[in-house]
C-alpha cells in the first residue's frame, strides 16, 4: 500500500493517471498531452506497470495503456476529492 502512495505523490504519474482516467492512450499520446519527453513518460508508465496501477495492450506494433482498474481509479478520484474538499 505504501509504494502505491508513493507512487502516486509525483504529479507527473498522477498527470498520467488522470489522462488515463479519459481514454486508454499510447506513449506518443501521452508525452504530446503532457508536453513532456518520451524518455521521462516511458519511465514513469514502467513505474506504474510494476506497480500494476496501469496495463498495456499490444495492438500491432503500438502499445496502448490505460488504468488497470476501476481500484486505481476509485484511489485517484477519492485523493482529488479530498484535496479539492480542503481549499
Amino acid at each position: 500500500m505504501s509504494l502505491i502512495f508513493k507512487l502516486l505523490s509525483d504529479p507527473t504519474r498522477l498527470k498520467i493517471i488522470y489522462i488515463l482516467s479519459k481514454t486508454p492512450m499510447c506513449v506518443s499520446d501521452i508525452v504530446e498531452a503532457l508536453d513532456m519527453s518520451q524518455s521521462l513518460i516511458s519511465h514513469q508508465l514502467a513505474l506504474l506497470r510494476e506497480a500494476k496501477l496501469i496495463k498495456v495492450k499490444r495492438i500491432s506494433r503500438n502499445a496502448i495503456y490505460s488504468l488497470d482498474d476501476a481500484h486505481v481509479l476509485s484511489i485517484f478520484n477519492q485523493a482529488l476529492e479530498h484535496a479539492e474538499h480542503e481549499k
